[in-house]
């Protein structure tokens, strides 16, 4: 049992090493340059504010540098299962500018944000690249090993190991050889280091605690307002629709018995007609309880009404789920409508002809990730739906993180807390 356990060990890490190296090296590419522009962009706009310039470009600039963090939050959860749960004061939608502008700037978390930029374009940048580093610089001690220090400078230092002959040569290959061992057992612990270094920076530390007591606040009251929004549409709509037939059922019923003995023929037609009627007026009770709460849902679980869900999309929708038990109604009903929410979002603003949909459970959260080809550019506000579903989220201490660069893909993470039975 102990062999089996240390083979299966093994073959992880063989898989880890070069995948942690290619997700450090595209982390690296990116983020150099990215934390520069994201920097430079901030520190510029922040400059120009004494001349009023910086009013009009800081809530844009500071916008793009959180979408860069937000993008940073998403690859530590599904790359080295870090959360950084991000901790944003929310804006007023019709802020002007200069609202905006000392709105973002006196949010902590902005701060945060533009103090994690320095160190994401220096120690961030080198842990990064560390796991590529255990790959390619190996290679080098090889090639040397193999008689490229022939035509090298003597001596050529690899390492700590002066290589001025083939003697020498076979030591530096030596070091090479323990170098990709150690990578191969510690490449993915080095970038979730890079996380965690993002975390320590991004997060909001012994703040937090206060910070979630406000959201959550906030986020109970938007609850308690949407369900009050949600009651008076049922009412209206049970008002408006099938109680208005059912009571045309009655007095058709009524008219049938004064008819039944006089006309008859009449009477047949009356009833026909109520029949219609009371069949329609189910169809909108069973329409009105889908929207309360999918029968399928209920029946099945949240695995098999997504399928559902997507069965009736016009986009073709993959969906995987591994979830090896049910969670409790309440959530299982947040994230339905969560996700029913963002695929119509996707359907209607995204132009995809593909989604993904991935929903599992690790750590303790129920996670799901909605991801399309279409264009991009989706942003949580703007009558796109999300900032709902963002508040839905919080009402369950969720969170909602969205990565949507111009031209596509768009990857939105939905995370809520909860134990499954």
């Amino acid at each position: 049992m102990t062999t089996g356990t240390h083979a299966h060990d093994g073959r992880n890490a063989a898989r880890e090493f070069p995948l942690a190296a290619v997700r450090g090296l595209a982390l690296a590419l990116v983020s150099l340059p990215g934390a520069v522009v994201c920097f430079v962009a901030a520190v510029v706009s922040v400059c120009l504010i004494p001349i009023g310039v910086g009013i009009v470009t800081t809530p844009y600039v500071l916008k793009g540098v959180r979408a860069f963090a937000d993008w940073r939050r998403v690859l530590a959860a599904e790359w080295g299962g870090v959360r950084i749960p991000p901790a944003y004061r929310p804006l007023p939608k019709d802020a002007n500018p200069w609202a905006r502008t000392f709105g973002m700037l006196g949010d902590p978390a902005t701060w945060r944000d533009l103090l994690w930029l320095p160190v994401d374009m220096t120690a961030g940048f080198v842990t990064a690249l560390l796991p590529p580093a255990l790959i390619v610089y190996p290679l080098e001690g090889f090639a040397v090993a193999a008689g490229l220090w022939r035509v090298l400078p003597d001596p050529w230092w690899y390492g700590f190991v002066p290589v001025s002959g083939q003697k020498s040569a076979l030591g530096a290959a030596a070091l090479a050889l323990a170098l990709l061992a150690v990578g191969h057992f510690t490449a993915a612990r080095l970038l979730r280091v890079h996380f965690l270094l993002t975390r320590a920076v991004l997060g909001s530390g012994g703040r937090e605690l206060a910070e979630r007591v406000r959201v959550l606040t906030e986020t109970r009251r938007d609850a308690v307002d949407t369900s009050a929004a949600e009651l008076r549409r049922i009412e209206r709509d049970l008002h408006d629709g099938a109680q208005a037939r059912l009571v045309a059922v009655g007095m058709d019923l009524g008219t049938v018995e004064a008819l039944i003995e006089k006309d008859p023929r009449q009477a047949r037609e009356l009833l026909a007609r109520t029949r219609q009627s009371s069949a329609e007026a189910l169809t909108e009770l069973r329409d009105l309880v889908r929207g309360i709460h999918p029968p399928v849902l209920a029946e099945r679980g949240l695995g098999d009404a997504v399928r559902a869900l997507a069965l009736r999309l016009p986009v073709a929708t993959e969906v995987d789920v591994t979830l090896p038990g049910r969670a409790d109604a309440p959530v299982e009903s947040a994230a339905y409508f969560a996700v029913s929410e963002v695929l119509a979002n996707a359907v209607k603003h995204s132009g995809a002809d593909r989604i993904w949909v991935d929903l599992h459970h690790a750590d303790g959260h129920l996670r799901v990730t909605v991801t399309d080809n279409g264009r991009g550019g989706a942003v949580i506000g703007g009558g796109s739906g999300l900032a709902g579903v963002e508040r839905r989220l919080g009402t369950f201490d969720g969170v909602l993180a969205v990565s949507s660069p111009a031209g596509g893909p768009t990857l939105v993470t939905m995370e809520i807390p909860c134990v499954l039975s």
